[in-house]
């Protein structure tokens, strides 16, 4: 939400900076995310002031210059040589002092430096409006009528000030601050300054000339509703300070009828509408009517914007006696809405049920600055007021007359809201004893009245357009947040208690563990959408567990169904940075699979891991992409597995090949017979289907939830071996169907005591070995925490090692 600090200053006296302003809102809950200045003119008129020329003469060496002595208020006067023809001496003038940048109505900015011409010294400009951006007119310099001072920022006297739009993060439940007025409530109970409402004393009801009948079908979603007429007016454009204000909050403009009910809105957060009064029609030679109410379901309705929209029997409709004219505290129907040639118009001022307006806008996909308000709750004692003030300015920038009464329909008013307050749960609950008087102001401060006052509590009336604001603790948390948090002291001995215990991990921590060790490893993380295509899951049909979650109405049959994968995700992200010349990738991302089956929905949170191109871009250092020196392979993704599950201190037991529906080769990781991690190289159909052609995608797919609960937390020291290790190789000559994987398992489970690590330092298949048949060749390292190895235990190991390998995988032992 913005607010203009200008016009929150014209509701409370400010002297506090917009900087201090937000830092106050802040401080109260109203969250203040930016801060910008706003100039009305490009540059602000900075440097530009009023001046008055003492003195003017001819340029004794050219016709068309003259030479004149301004008082800026600078002190000593100002020498400025002008050449515009209407320059005389005592003209109240505007000048631009030497270091100003001024931006004209054409051509580019030019920064104001002292200068000789014609060998006459000059030191600022007497400007012409074209030249400072006000204006198309170059005929002369500005002749000004006023008495301010010399020296007077130009800014002031065109009322052009700089604003400043405040941008506060508004929280759902404080639809009371969504406008100025609800801020600079805020300001009042901390600042302790009144509020200045906007007068509607000039308000009066002209003639009887354009009746209109009103009523109300369905009370329960508008439990008040309010209107008038006005005849006569022009629609028009707005008047410069209207639209001022409007831009200032990052709204545009478009006719003076509109902008008054924007700017209402905007300013007392009571949204309002004005409908063309010709487009309400009677029945026969019936008055004409407005008619609160339901419509059949399925009925054409085209809004505003254009669209056609089908009507739900829940929607509540403003209509007149033969159609609907407007999706009540939605959106206008473009028939009935406010044209140039409009001169009557029915202003409306309502309060709708927020459940209904809610779901409306739900159920049409429109948000609008109304919906916004009404389906969170704006103030039911503010219609007539605001309907009021709409008027007074419609008439100030359109004229015309009201010409009839005040149509109020509020058959059930809503009551305040009465919570009993007990002192001891107030000094409780923030941690300190308040001066009792002091509760008692912020509360007034904040429209809460107090009522039954003892020495142990009171009851509170809440004003019902505080929606958030029910019970006990609620009352208090707007004590606190007025008193400040920052005034509560903190106890030399702060101690906590709690009822459940805190799980030893937490979720969000270890996530970010995992980030900044892939972000080290040259990684980016992304983050894409859960909806997905169908024809993806139909590739690996075979490989999904359950069936798809189907959306009921999907924006499109592209993205239908949420992904059981986060592969084609990724895979998607890739091709959008390849057709883009960035062919180096490594990503990952945080996501979750859906999946159902029957009526069981499931929803499990995965880690994705995708390399693309080469392992480190091209160098002089590191060889080229077309001799292939550094293209990417199995093993590079395979140690950035390892290292996050090393991070996470887990070690998988067993191992097996990966899903052939996706990956053309690779492993599955598994702990405990359950897999952790699947990683491979994508089967080139599968990335053909999103478009990505010639490049090998190396995938890894973590079960995230899995790998948290294998997570530990404790880490285990152990001192250094004073005592050498020692190195052993053998050449193992295996069947092409033995896996690394067993050699290290059946090397673990023959020593347990001395092998400390073993490793393959080279793979041979080939004419020198016969058919079916490889050669591992691999390190044994050996040590004892208690002694020095000697040659005899060396021996021993080794021997039982390579009968081991003999008897269990069939090797043969190249010796």
């Amino acid at each position: 939400m913005k607010i203009s600090y200008n016009w929150l200053n014209q509701l409370i006296s400010l002297s506090e900076s917009p900087e201090n302003v937000g830092k106050i809102l802040t401080d109260t809950g109203l969250e203040v995310e930016s801060i910008e200045k706003i100039e009305s003119v490009p540059g602000g008129l900075e440097g530009v002031v009023i001046g008055e020329v003492l003195t003017c003469e001819k340029h004794p060496e050219a016709d068309k210059l003259s030479l004149t002595t301004v008082d800026a208020g600078q002190g000593a006067p100002l020498h400025i040589v002008c050449g515009a023809p209407n320059v005389r001496a005592g003209q109240k003038v505007v000048v631009a002092l030497v270091g100003a940048t001024l931006h004209p109505v054409s051509g580019e900015p030019f920064t104001i430096k002292k200068a000789k011409i014609r060998g006459a010294a000059s030191e600022g400009m007497i400007c012409a409006e074209d030249e400072i951006g006000l204006g198309v007119s170059h005929a002369g310099v500005m002749v000004l009528d006023t008495d301010l001072p010399n020296g007077t920022p130009a800014v002031k006297y065109f009322g052009l000030e700089a604003d400043y739009q405040i941008e506060i993060g508004l929280t759902p439940n404080r639809a009371d601050a969504a406008s100025h007025l609800g801020v600079a409530r805020d300001l009042k109970a901390v600042l302790k300054r009144p509020v200045q409402w906007p007068s509607v004393d000039a308000f009066k009801i002209d003639n009887q000339n354009l009746p209109i009948s009103v009523s109300v079908e369905s009370p329960e979603g508008a439990p008040r509703y309010a209107g008038l007429t006005i005849d006569g007016l022009t629609v028009g454009e707005s008047p410069d300070w209207l639209k001022l204000r409007l831009r200032a909050i990052g709204l545009n403009p478009i006719n003076n009828i509109v902008d008054v009910t924007n700017y209402v809105c905007h300013e007392l957060g009571q949204p309002l509408h004005a409908f063309d009064a010709d487009q309400i029609t009677g029945r026969g030679d019936g008055p004409n009517q407005v008619i609160v109410k339901t419509v059949a379901e399925g009925t054409p309705f085209v809004t505003l914007d254009g669209v056609e929209r089908k009507l739900s029997a829940n929607d509540l409709m403003i209509c007149n006696a033969n159609e609907p004219m407007c999706i009540a505290g939605v959106f206008g129907g473009q028939q009935s809405g406010v044209k140039t040639q409009t001169t009557r118009i029915f202003l409306e001022s309502a309060y709708f049920s927020p459940a209904w307006i809610r779901k409306t806008s739900q159920h049409h996909g429109l948000k609008t600055d109304a919906s916004f308000r009404f389906e969170r709750g704006t103030d039911p004692n503010m219609p007539v007021f605001a309907l009021k003030r709409a008027a007074l300015l419609i008439q100030e920038v359109a004229g015309g007359t009201v010409s009839s009464e005040i149509i109020d329909l509020y058959p059930t008013p809503v009551s305040d809201r009465t919570v009993a307050i007990r002192y001891k749960n107030v000094d409780r609950l923030i941690g300190i004893a308040i001066d009792r008087a002091e509760i008692i102001r912020i509360l007034e401060s904040l429209d809460i009245q107090i009522s039954d006052q003892t020495d142990l509590g009171f009851t509170a009336l809440v004003p019902p357009y505080r929606v958030d604001v029910e019970r006990e603790v609620d009352v208090i948390e707007e004590i606190l947040r007025i008193y400040g948090l920052g005034n509560v002291p903190l106890s030399d001995h702060l101690s906590s208690d709690y009822l459940s215990e805190f799980p030893e991990t937490d979720p969000d921590q270890l996530q970010e563990r995992a980030s900044q060790l892939l972000a080290a490893n040259g990684f980016y993380e992304t983050l894409s959408n859960s909806l997905t295509r169908p024809a993806y899951h139909e590739a690996i049909r075979a490989s999904l567990p359950n069936a798809d979650v189907q959306l009921l109405n999907p924006l499109s049959e592209e993205l239908s169904v949420m992904r059981q994968t986060l592969l084609f995700s990724g895979l998607e992200t890739l091709v959008y940075n390849i057709n883009r010349r960035q062919k180096d990738l490594k990503i990952f991302e945080f996501g979750k699979t859906y999946s159902r089956d029957g009526e069981r929905f499931f929803e499990r949170p995965r880690l994705g891991i995708w390399m693309a191109g080469r392992l480190q871009p091209e160098s002089w250092l590191t060889g080229n992409q077309r001799s292939g020196e550094m293209a990417l392979n199995y093993h590079d993704l395979a140690g950035v597995v390892q290292k996050v599950l090393t991070s996470f201190r887990v070690k998988t037991t067993d191992n097996q090949p990966a899903d052939p529906a996706i990956f053309q080769y690779g492993l599955t990781l598994l702990v405990n017979k359950k897999p952790l991690v699947s990683l491979g190289l994508v089967k080139a159909g599968l990335t053909k289907r999103v478009e990505l052609k010639n490049t090998p995608v190396f995938y890894a797919d973590f079960d995230w939830q899995y790998l948290l609960k294998l997570y530990n937390a404790k880490v285990v020291f152990e001192e250094v071996s004073r005592f050498p290790e020692v190195r052993r190789d053998l050449s193992l000559v295996l069947d092409t169907g033995v896996t690394y994987a067993q050699i290290s398992r059946l090397a673990y489970q023959t020593e347990r005591k001395l092998l400390r690590d073993l490793n393959v330092f080279d793979v041979y298949e080939g004419e020198n070995l016969e058919r079916g048949k490889k050669s591992y060749s691999v390190s044994f390292i050996l040590q004892d925490s208690g002694q020095t190895l000697n040659d005899a235990v060396i021996d021993k190991t080794m021997n039982r090692l390579m009968s081991a390998f003999e008897r269990e995988l069939g090797a043969v032992i190249r010796k």
